[in-house]
């Protein structure tokens, strides 16, 4: 690793482009948007989810990746957005009824910021002692368990989501029809942009059978006329209640796996060990997340998505993120942009929601399965088939007067089991 804390980015026009080095300004430029582009339908849905001001949001997100460029030197290409980790004990801490703004962001953004907190302390200590503890912690079994049971958790909120006449329901089943196929059938960029587009037919779809057809509640864009082009964004303090903390921080541990399942699989891409920087990753991380809380912004996490357009074009220079940060940051500041956002009809939401939170359970088996997790073990079996049960049943525990939800449950729960369920060895 360099002696200067940034890299000096030297110019590449062809070929990989490595996370120290650069494209011409254009074509740097064009990436960033693209990146933009890939976050932006997870990014935008997230907070709506939670009731959360998307516009908010996505500004927090270009903060969030800049403070992790600065903090880890600019050696690490990661683009940081709305976290999904976070719906459910959200959901669970505000008692949010599934539309329009929460009331009660307040005591949400308090437990967003103790979360963050959490994922600091753990950073400090993996800068001193390395990530060994994390993994024995945290084994597959472990880690997918508490992914797989997020999903599950959530579950309801989708179905709850797509609406009750057959015209919202049927429009939020075939707006996860669309995310399907154009995951699965469209080639080029198109393919990293499943939701955003998926989002895009199901909003056309209900547009032409509501406004057009007269079949539901038109979407009234009215507050769209009337949003100026340019504005601050629409800030929201924190309230510190103990109950709704205790219930929020634990996300931390799950945005540690995501985390550091991050940055080894860009290790893998580029070819180039990344270790010495995870303490420093998961500390920008977390405090991209306190900065987030304090201002109204969802929990921020590296994301996947950006993952993929890397995978796909190979260009891991971290000046890319910086312009992508700088491209969220405008949107951030249009609240024109932020209105037309929030016409986007209850059903589609349910609809992109049912796929997401699928896809969330489905990426624990994922898990199990690159790690080769061996559930012929009755250790393994007990560990992920109590947690997943406590998960979607919500199970919710009250200890010295805090109450922590099913997914807080699920995550503790699996941990304290794997590590008290030993094995006898064989003599």
């Amino acid at each position: 690793m360099s002696s200067s804390f940034f890299p000096r980015w030297t110019r590449k026009t062809t070929g990989e482009v490595a996370p120290d080095e650069r494209l011409p300004g254009g074509q740097t430029l064009v990436m960033g948007i693209q990146h933009v582009v890939a976050m932006f339908g997870s990014t935008a849905l997230a907070p709506i989810l939670m009731g959360f001001d998307p516009n908010t949001s996505i500004f927090f997100s270009g903060i969030g990746t800049l403070l992790f460029f600065l903090l880890t030197g600019g050696r690490l290409p990661s683009y940081l957005g709305s976290s999904f980790a976070f719906i459910g004990v959200v959901i669970a801490a505000t008692g949010y009824a599934g539309s329009g703004p929460n009331p009660n962001i307040g005591l949400a953004l308090g437990g967003i910021i103790a979360a963050g907190v959490v994922y600091i302390l753990i950073g400090l200590v993996v800068q001193m002692l390395g990530t060994g503890w994390i993994e024995r912690l945290m084994p597959p079994v472990v880690t997918g368990t508490v992914v797989a049971a997020i999903g599950l958790n959530l579950a309801p909120v989708a179905v709850r989501s797509l609406g009750a006449t057959p015209f919202e329901v049927g429009v939020g089943l075939l707006t996860a029809l669309a995310v399907g196929l154009v995951a699965v059938r469209a080639g080029g960029v198109a393919a990293r942009l499943p939701i955003l587009l998926g989002a895009l037919a199901g909003y056309v779809l209900y547009a032409v059978g509501a406004n057009g057809l007269g079949w539901g509640k038109p979407i009234d864009f009215a507050s769209v006329g009337q949003a100026a082009w340019f504005g601050l964004p629409r800030f929201s303090a924190p309230v510190f209640d103990a109950s709704a903390m205790a219930l929020i921080a634990p996300v931390a541990v799950i945005l540690v796996a995501e985390n550091l399942g991050h940055v080894k699989a860009l290790a893998a891409m580029t070819g180039r060990n990344f270790d010495p920087l995870i303490g420093r990753a998961f500390i920008a991380d977390g405090l991209a997340t306190v900065v987030s809380g304090a201002g109204g912004g969802t929990g921020v996490t590296t994301y996947a998505e950006n993952m993929g357009v890397m995978a796909v074009t190979r260009i891991y220079s971290t000046l890319v993120f910086v312009v992508a940060a700088g491209v969220a940051l405008l949107l951030g500041f249009s609240p024109k942009f932020g209105a037309l956002i929030l016409t986007l009809p209850v059903p589609v939401v349910g609809g992109l929601a049912l796929v997401v939170f699928g896809l969330i359970a489905a990426t624990g088996g994922r898990i199990w399965v690159m790690n080769q997790v061996d559930f012929a073990k009755p250790r393994n079996l007990i560990v992920a088939g109590t947690a997943l049960t406590a998960g979607a049943g919500d199970l919710t525990l009250s200890i010295a007067g805090f109450k922590m939800g099913g997914i807080g449950t699920a995550t503790f729960g699996a941990i304290l089991l794997y590590h008290l369920l030993r094995e006898r060895r064989s003599s």
